[in-house]
């Protein structure tokens, strides 16, 4: 006798969580992007030595390939929230949960990336940014855990 591997139904804990996650995300995201098009200082958030959301979202390592990161976590933001609706979670079709976990582990390596600039290439941290990252990392968290916990194993005959 094996086993295989099969997914049923994702705990309801994950879908309401992961989808509150993914909208908070949106809504942090589209804050930075629209102070990132309009007015960088205006973001409210200390400008201290460690802290300073102003020097970190205008300094020349906030565009990526000449787009503005604040404009790649919105798509990221935007993205993962689709990916994270209760209908997505619903999905039979491998590729969503596949797209979901893929989405949810970039998001989390970009905050490596991000977190690595800001420490020591920019020398400060900001407030607003750590809100993204803290919801990315919990987002790729719940993600694992939801499949974690939606696979059971099913006995099956040779």
């Amino acid at each position: 006798m094996r086993s295989t591997s099969t997914r049923t139904a994702p705990p309801t804990w994950a879908v309401g969580t992961s989808f509150v996650l993914a909208l908070a995300a949106l809504a942090v995201a589209s804050y930075l992007t629209v102070t990132h098009y309009s007015d960088p200082s205006a973001l409210a958030c200390p400008a201290t030595a460690v802290v300073n959301c102003t020097l970190v979202t205008t300094s020349s390592w906030s565009v990526l390939l000449g787009v503005p990161v604040a404009v790649l976590g919105l798509v990221w933001a935007a993205a993962m929230t689709l990916l994270t609706s209760p209908w997505a979670w619903h999905r039979s079709e491998s590729w969503v949960d596949r797209t979901r976990l893929a989405g949810a582990g970039a998001g989390a390596a970009m905050v490596v990336y991000l977190v690595y600039v800001e420490l020591f290439r920019i020398g400060a941290i900001c407030l607003w940014c750590t809100a993204i990252h803290v919801l990315a990392i919990s987002l790729l968290g719940v993600v694992l855990a939801a499949r974690a916990l939606s696979r059971t194993e099913v006995p099956v005959r040779a």
